[in-house]
């Protein structure tokens, strides 16, 4: 005869069987935390896996625009790099401008490898506006200005100074400078304010153009002109000599490639 354990009722609580939490070493219950849809297969919580999205979605993410994806980041820096490493992207954090942004990975044997990413030259006019933000960015925070402001009609005036002095078909000049500066804006660069003609100079424009890119875009913008360039300008300090005549300028930037 089989010895059965008895039961002891009186030992039993019927609620323990209503309870949501799992019994210990069951991960099923962290399992279903983490899953938003049906078949939802992932193991990224619901803020990491935001954060990332939004990685992925906007050309960069910065503490003041995005505080709550910048905090999950600091969190969880290793598991969101390891997912972007995935996807053959890198992940760039500048602790010091709390911006970060992701930019297609390089192969260390020089491979090109498989991208997400569209390359998109920027136009004439978009050149000549972010030399310009890079050089007021650079001037008004040497006398001590945090946040540097520009208007549109600045930006129309700039561009139109830098054009030749043949060109004869203004409006169109116009139209086009006007859709750049649309462009810089939905890029990030120039961030918008309560007036709808006045804008904020990002700081992610100083991390896309280094005083080298700057020097040679610069060098480009001269040359397309056909006029000499003044050894003071742009003013943030540049040393002018040594630049080839033949420099092409890398027109293309991580925050001007992305397909999402």
């Amino acid at each position: 005869m089989t010895d059965v354990a008895e039961i002891d009722e009186d030992s039993v609580d019927p609620l323990d069987f209503l309870s949501e939490d799992p019994p210990a070493g069951d991960e099923d219950g962290a399992e279903s935390s983490l899953s938003m849809f049906e078949s939802d297969a992932s193991t990224l919580f619901p803020d990491q896996r935001r954060c990332l999205h939004a990685l992925l979605k906007h050309r960069y993410l910065s503490a003041e625009r995005h505080p709550d994806h910048w905090q999950v980041l600091l969190a969880n820096e290793d598991v969101i790099r390891g997912r972007l490493n995935e996807l053959f992207f890198e992940l760039f954090i500048d602790r010091g401008h709390q911006i970060v942004f992701k930019r297609q990975a390089v192969s260390e044997t020089g491979d090109s490898l498989p991208s997400l990413l569209r390359d998109v030259s920027h136009t004439k006019e978009e050149t000549i506006m972010m030399v310009y933000l890079r050089q007021r960015l650079f001037s008004q925070r040497q006398e001590g200005e945090d946040f540097v402001f520009v208007d549109r009609q600045t930006l129309l005036d700039e561009v139109a100074d830098q054009r030749p002095e043949h060109t004869t078909h203004r409006a169109m000049d116009q139209k086009r400078t006007l859709k750049a500066i649309d462009g810089l804006a939905t890029a990030g660069l120039l961030l918008k304010t309560a007036d709808p003609d006045r804008f904020r100079i990002s700081p992610i424009i100083e991390i896309l153009m280094p005083v080298e890119k700057l020097r040679t875009l610069w060098t480009w913008l001269v040359e397309q002109n056909g006029t000499a360039p003044e050894r003071d300008s742009p003013s943030d300090g540049t040393d002018y000599d040594g630049v080839e005549e033949d420099d092409e300028p890398d027109l293309l930037t991580d925050l001007g490639k992305d397909k999402a």
